[in-house]
């Protein structure tokens, strides 16, 4: 009688099952790491696979599903699922640029408050001191870069 091999061979099958499952999720992972398409003929051709034996393994037909339905979504956006932002990060940001917006909403103000004093100085000065006389207001005319008039000659 020859002996039962048959735990050797169901011992195999799942490792073999294993391994094809590891070479099919990091196929997964390569396609949606590069920005590329994510279904079920890119990652049964990246992973030796076949589309029919993707479609029996509930968990990775799952992601192959929300992925491409991600991608649809979102088809201007080209940033891996590992790489987006998460809500609390999204909130971070959020509150960093509120804060600098506080902060520069209060340095325009101070800005403010600072001309409107120069300006006043400035206006209160020009109210202390005596007004210089300007020749165009007082009717002549400005010699300033004139061209002065040249007499002709008397012929005769």
């Amino acid at each position: 009688m020859r002996a039962d091999n048959s735990r050797h061979i169901v011992a195999a099958a799942h490792n073999r099952h294993e391994y094809t499952r590891a070479k099919a999720i990091q196929a997964l992972r390569e396609i949606d790491a590069a920005g590329t398409a994510v279904t079920f003929d890119t990652v049964a051709r990246a992973a030796g696979v076949s589309r029919s034996w993707l479609y029996t393994q509930p968990d990775l037909r799952a992601e192959i599903e929300r992925l491409r339905a991600d991608r649809q979504r979102a088809s201007t956006d080209r940033v891996p699922a590992r790489q987006r932002a998460s809500d609390a990060s999204l909130l971070r940001r959020l509150e960093a640029a509120n804060e600098r917006n506080r902060r520069l909403a209060e340095e325009n103000r101070q800005l403010r408050d600072q001309l409107a004093r120069a300006l006043g100085d400035l206006r209160a000065a020009r109210l202390q001191s005596p007004p210089v006389p300007d020749a165009r207001r007082q009717g002549r005319r400005s010699t300033r870069g004139a061209t002065p008039i040249r007499e002709k000659p008397a012929t005769g």
